[in-house]
């Protein structure tokens, strides 16, 4: 994808920076960039998140700019989404999880719940397939949607793009996941 909105994009090598501004039309930044429209910060849940990631987001903490967290790697690791969201509320900033990962049977990444609509969106066939979920995922997300909810409504409308609210969002570059969900939210900058 490529955009006319300025989007940087922060994080250590571990976490592909590279990769992820090279699908969202962004540019990798080792320095506070304040003259964005979105900062995008990729974390890779085995690695952590860096002090100079740490760093800068804080730096761009006082400029109010929609911040999203990109959480990638999460294949072939023992580590997982639910670790680096855990790692960036302590460290950045209370982090939002619209959407949470469903595993293969094979523990591969291969879905996402939004916890708005509780819809599945399938990323193992080409194009990605929504659909209703079932009793027992809507049973094991129930808490977390409890709190996104509540999240975002005491954020208000329009927390995202005045910088007040801080989704994270899992991606995995080699099945797609989690990429239309990071373009929506470019979308409404």
């Amino acid at each position: 994808m490529t955009s006319a909105k300025r989007i940087h994009i922060y994080g250590h090598v571990s976490a592909q920076p590279q990769a992820i501004a090279n699908v969202f039309g962004g540019e990798v930044s080792d320095i506070a960039v304040a003259d964005s429209d979105l900062a995008i910060f990729a974390i890779n849940p085995a690695a952590g998140i860096d002090q100079q990631t740490i760093d800068l987001w804080q730096s761009l903490s006082d400029f109010q700019l929609p911040r999203l967290v990109v959480v990638n790697e999460l294949e072939g690791s023992e580590s997982d989404f639910e670790d680096a969201i855990m790692l960036g509320n302590r460290v950045l900033d209370q982090l939002v999880t619209p959407y949470l990962v469903l595993h293969g049977e094979g523990g591969e990444p291969m879905a996402l719940i939004n916890l708005a609509t509780l819809e599945i969106i399938d990323y193992s066939s080409k194009p990605a397939v929504t659909r209703h979920s079932e009793t027992e995922h809507q049973e094991l997300v129930a808490e977390f949607r409890e709190e996104y909810l509540a999240e975002v409504e005491g954020a208000g409308e329009g927390a995202f793009i005045a910088g007040l609210l801080f989704p994270a969002i899992p991606v995995v570059l080699s099945n797609g996941l989690g990429i239309d969900i990071v373009e929506s939210y470019i979308s409404q900058l």
